[in-house]
């Protein structure tokens, strides 16, 4: 995405370069996200914890075989002048048969997600509203949200330009279900 030689660097090019070239802490997350570099420290083991019990349910229940990959970096679509955001969450689930993290690299296009997974860690807003905006753009069908702040497990779906168009929220410790291709009621008692 560099300019060629002979074009002048773009300030969209100059922060990509500067976010691709960030050497971060071990355990740290650097993410571009609507043109803000935004660096995350290690999860606490109860943030772990909900990833964990999601993930488990997700591969052992759904009607799809699906793989999971957890801190996966993802390049979505951005909105305005910003370079392509580069966000990573918690979980990233697809269909097994795309065998989408074989090949990929560090950072690899949203085509073929079929979800992605966040828990709110020290930065809630912006797994609440801007990473929601983030993978929207992206196109990524579905974006569950456990919000351990709100005591709430949100399921976003139907994505439209920035935003989600449906929203089902329920309190930890009652069932959401999760539509097509997984089709499971996702049972959150062990949250509690």
């Amino acid at each position: 995405m560099t300019a060629m030689a002979h074009e002048p660097l773009t300030q969209e090019d100059v922060l990509l370069e500067g976010f691709l070239a960030l050497d971060t802490p071990e355990g740290f997350r650097a993410e571009l996200i609507e043109g803000q570099i935004v660096v995350t420290p290690p999860p606490d083991g109860e943030h772990e914890h909900y990833i964990n019990l999601l993930m488990k349910q997700v591969i052992r229940n759904s009607r799809t075989d699906m793989d999971y990959s957890g801190n996966k970096g993802l390049q979505l679509k951005s909105g305005g002048a910003c370079p392509k955001d580069r966000v990573i969450p918690d979980g990233t689930f697809a269909p097994a048969e795309l065998k989408l993290y074989l090949e990929a690299d560090s950072w690899m296009p949203c085509e073929g997600v079929a979800m992605v997974l966040e828990v709110t860690s020290t930065k809630p807003r912006a797994d609440r509203e801007t990473k929601r905006r983030c993978y929207a753009r992206g196109g990524i069908p579905l974006y569950l949200l456990v919000d351990r702040e709100a005591s709430s497990i949100t399921l976003f779906s139907a994505p439209e330009r920035d935003d989600y168009r449906e929203v089902c929220t329920r309190p930890l410790g009652k069932p959401l279900p999760l539509p097509a291709p997984f089709d499971i009621d996702l049972d959150t008692a062990d949250f509690l």
